[in-house]
């Protein structure tokens, strides 16, 4: 899976308190605004890696179970001794999920590249979430947009939308099944997925904006100083 050279902790984004940390005086607007999109960028590039991995999604808290209307399918089957066929779609849609959320970085990389000093600094100043709602509010429907066929790709290529497949038609054949099921499996995968992606962009923020350890270039460090 591919990492993109972009970012790893939003770190020296969100240290301590703003009028502390902050040194713009000095620098120019476009330094300024440089150093604030590059230590997004890293701490972005953190929050997708750490799903954009085997078992990212699998053996984490962001697990992707069967679809809310397909859990009496997985019930069902597993009563009827078809336990393996459950465990082997879910574990084929959560290898979908890990393979696809890959396809953020442009989205992300897009969103930094037109984000305006007034907007970092705004940033910069907001609340423990207020980074996290940026780039919800600004990405999420395009993230959708992506996601939706490369997560269709990603369930086609891992086999899951066969295992799936198998096991609905499992389900239906039952002579115990009075209504028939076919729950979306694509739309239920995309929504987790963005969903987990911006957990952990949550996660970052919070730990980077009590951290003011990472300072790691020049420029952030005149930035945000260099302690």
């Amino acid at each position: 899976m591919k990492p993109f050279r972009l970012l790893l902790p939003l770190l020296m984004l969100f240290c301590g308190t703003v009028s502390a940390q902050l040194n713009l005086s000095g620098l120019s607007q476009t330094d300024a605004s440089s150093g604030i999109k590059e230590a997004l960028s890293k701490g972005l590039t953190t929050a997708v890696l750490n799903l954009n991995k085997t078992d990212g999604f699998f053996k984490t808290i962001y697990k992707v179970l069967l679809p809310p209307e397909a859990q009496k399918i997985e019930t069902t089957l597993r009563k009827v001794g078809m336990g393996k066929l459950v465990d082997d779609a879910i574990l084929s849609i959560n290898r979908g999920a890990e393979k696809a959320v890959g396809s953020a970085a442009p989205i992300f990389g897009k969103a930094i590249r037109e984000i305006t000093l007034t907007d970092a600094l705004g940033l910069i100043k907001g609340g423990n979430n207020s980074i996290t709602q940026f780039f919800r509010n600004k990405t999420q429907q395009s993230l959708i947009d992506v996601f939706t066929p490369v997560v269709k790709s990603s369930l086609d290529s891992t086999s899951a939308t066969k295992y799936y497949t198998d096991l609905v038609t499992a389900y239906n054949k039952l002579p115990t099944t009075m209504k028939k099921l076919n729950p979306d499996l694509t739309s239920h995968v995309v929504g987790k997925s963005v969903d987990a992606l911006f957990d952990q962009i949550s996660n970052e923020e919070v730990n980077i904006r009590s951290n003011p350890a990472a300072r790691g270039t020049d420029l952030l460090k005149k930035i945000f100083g260099g302690n």
